[in-house]
């Protein structure tokens, strides 16, 4: 990697780069400075067409719109975060600035929505970095400049994209200074932005706005629903992807499986949706598991829980439990169809007017009923379901709201999500499991280090639910023949 110019202005509104040349940027003599200046096309894009979700990022603000009358809302997408010294991570912008405005990952550092109010509603602008300048050398003397990260788009062409007018985002934060009125901001992503407007904001008013932009994905429109199914079909890829390169993982360890998945992710998709857990024999007992370093053997299982992110930033969130071999022994496949029935049972109780709450007991009550019939624990299943003693093997509730978060929706209040109503449009998992662990006396050895959880990503229909990744096996004798095709 080249090296970035260590004196570079450190913000936006610092003294400009042409006035710090003559010394001040060694190396940089006058006739180059001069040079760079000229001799460039013209690159100016006219014919670009809106992002494919611009109609509901529209309806999304008239609602938030509609939600905060007479209210300056302010939603920034975040800034880039150091790595170390002159690197930085990979942007994400937050999902309550995507969600409302559409805006590429490549493209949203820095970026703020501003909705101001207006008449009975608001107007809304986006403000962006502009092109870098030329005129000054910031395109090639700045280490974020265009000839170091790589072209972005003008403010014409981010207006024409996501059909919102766009400004410097480098005039707001000193515009929202001087602005009157009542706000509320989206905390925790830019703290210049939040600087601005710390004599005009509450936590507490604030929260609310958080809140709301967190229960309006609860539901999801046909644009999401689409891209969810995007991501499931690239992790259903992804998953085969594996399972051809076992062989490969079982020569080298846990991290060929991982790496094989994130190659599928970042050619189909933005990324993966969260640290892939590829858990080989004993460490499929570790929930998150995620630094698949262990060796990968013959004759143990393999929990890989991984999905694929879109470059709209939806995810999917799926797990499947694999004997490497291909076939699962007698006492690996007990555990199995026992979760496998227990995620039978939580998927059958997804369905409009159920309580959210239901596919977790559905679940949890077959799960108590295996273990009370296999005598780990002392019945009746009632019992054991009120004092939780399943819980010793079963440890995670049973799925979460899926969505532009693998946890989606972690703001919503308690009454609206998990003590709420599952409606048509919501998007969850099912994921019921047993980890008996290692080092667990109070089970039989044969049944020490055997993991498996079975995860599925279910959409709430009008009539009662669909199963977005049903193209991947679940049924043990299914995953079997599975695997044996894909391997050729």
């Amino acid at each position: 990697m080249a090296e970035e110019p260590s004196d570079t202005p450190e913000t936006a509104e610092e003294e400009p780069i042409k006035q710090r040349k003559n010394g001040l940027y060694p190396g940089v003599s006058d006739e180059l400075a001069e040079n760079m200046k000229t001799g460039w096309a013209d690159t100016e894009l006219r014919d670009l067409r809106p992002v494919p979700q611009a109609a509901e990022t529209a309806a999304r603000r008239a609602a938030l719109s509609a939600r905060f009358p007479g209210e300056r809302l302010v939603i920034p997408a975040g800034n880039l975060k150091t790595r170390s010294n002159d690197t930085e991570y990979a942007f994400r912008a937050s999902v309550e600035y995507a969600y409302l405005t559409g805006g590429r990952p490549d493209e949203s550092a820095d970026g703020v929505l501003v909705l101001e109010p207006k008449g009975q509603g608001h107007e809304a602008t986006i403000y962006l970095l502009p092109r870098s300048n030329r005129e000054n050398g910031e395109f090639w003397l700045d280490g974020q400049g265009e000839l170091w990260v790589g072209r972005r788009h003008s403010l014409t062409e981010a207006e024409k994209l996501y059909g919102i007018p766009a400004s410097d985002v480098r005039e707001l934060a000193g515009a929202l200074r001087e602005a009157t009125g009542p706000v509320r901001v989206v905390r925790g992503y830019d703290a210049g932005i939040e600087a601005a407007l710390t004599d005009k904001v509450t936590a507490e008013r604030d929260e609310e706005l958080r809140v709301f932009l967190s229960e309006a994905r609860l539901v999801k429109d046909e644009f999401e629903i689409g891209e969810l199914q995007k991501a499931v079909d690239s992790t259903v890829r992804g998953f085969e992807d594996v399972v051809k390169v076992l062989d490969k993982a079982e020569a080298t360890s846990e991290r060929y499986i991982e790496g094989t998945f994130f190659l599928r992710a970042r050619v189909e998709g933005n990324d993966v949706g969260y640290g892939t857990i590829a858990a080989a024999g004993p460490h499929a007992c570790t929930l998150h598991w995620v630094r698949n370093d262990g060796p990968v053997r013959s004759g143990d299982l393999l929990l890989l829980d991984a999905g694929v992110e879109t470059h709209t930033y939806y995810t999917a969130d799926v797990t499947r439990t694999l004997p490497i071999n291909g076939r699962f022994s007698e006492i690996q496949r007990k555990i199995y169809d026992a979760v496998y029935e227990a995620q039978e049972a939580g998927i059958a109780a997804v369905r409009p007017g159920a309580k959210y709450r239901d596919f977790h007991d559905a679940a949890q009550r077959v799960l108590a009923e295996k273990l009370v019939e296999w005598g780990l624990v002392e019945g009746p299943v009632e019992r054991v379901l009120e004092l939780g003693l399943q819980r010793r093997w079963t440890l995670h509730g049973t799925g979460h709201m899926l969505g532009m978060d693998v946890h989606d929706c972690a703001a919503a209040r308690t009454e609206t999500y998990v003590d709420g109503v599952l409606e048509p449009g919501m998007c969850l998992t099912v994921e019921p499991g047993l980890y008996f662990q290692a080092d667990d006396l109070t089970v039989p050895e044969e049944y020490r280090g055997i993991g498996v959880r079975i995860e599925d990503d279910i959409l709430v229909t009008e009539d009662g639910n669909r199963n977005l990744s049903a193209a991947l096996p679940r049924r043990a004798d299914e995953v079997e023949a599975w695997m044996a095709a894909v391997k050729g």
